[in-house]
């Protein structure tokens, strides 16, 4: 696989940052203040990675647009209290992306936050400049919708064959195959190998770190 691409685009949450438990939890607690049923762990991930607009249209898709706004500011009031900073990188993220800067690849990140959450999330990081480009949910279409990663590929000047998506959740990899590209799956994050397989992946590994060995 070395050598087979050239722009890598990575998803944040749940594939480089340990921050799903925190997601689900600010969902949960969103639902509770909104007086909505609270949803289960596992019904909670399994939108995380949509804008989250449509992630709450997703969660209460009875109750109407007139509970998101609510829905939305009650998800932030508890998101934005935690700072998820180097330490929540997950094990050798710093690394890796060094190292494939080092070897040529265009890096880029394609995901669900708004652009204000991604930047304080790069900047907490302490890594602004990781990336060639980024596109967040606020800015473009939503996953699956193909858009970020067409509007990624145009940017950085990469072909579709010559681009690869890796992310941890379904709506990653959908997004990906609804661009024609190929992706890989990670465990770490919102779904499990069987639900990340079922979209055709190139590989399926257990943390984004594994990538080093396919492709450096």
């Amino acid at each position: 696989m070395k050598n087979r691409f050239d722009l890598i685009v990575f998803d944040w949450d749940g594939t480089l940052i340990d921050s799903i438990h925190w997601i689900t939890e600010c969902l949960q607690q969103s639902a509770r203040d909104c007086g909505l049923p609270i949803p289960s762990d596992r019904l909670a991930r399994s939108v995380i990675g949509l804008s989250l607009d449509r992630a709450m249209g997703a969660l209460f898709p009875n109750e109407g647009e007139s509970y998101i706004e609510p829905l939305m500011a009650a998800y932030h009031r508890y998101y934005d209290v935690k700072i998820l900073g180097q330490d929540d990188l997950f094990a050798g993220v710093a690394g890796l992306l060094d190292d494939l800067r080092v070897h040529g690849y265009k890096l880029a990140v394609a995901t669900g936050k708004t652009r204000r959450g991604l930047e304080q999330a790069l900047t907490t990081s302490g890594y602004v400049d990781w990336f060639h480009a980024t596109r967040t949910a606020n800015e473009t279409a939503s996953k699956p919708n193909p858009l970020m990663l067409q509007q990624l590929m145009e940017e950085l000047e990469s072909l579709p064959t010559r681009t690869l998506m890796v992310g941890d959740s379904v709506h990653d990899l959908e997004m990906a195959r609804n661009a024609q590209i190929d992706s890989i799956g990670v465990t770490s994050g919102a779904n499990d190998r069987e639900e990340l397989l079922a979209f055709d992946p190139l590989l399926v590994l257990e943390q984004v770190a594994d990538l080093r060995e396919f492709l450096l």
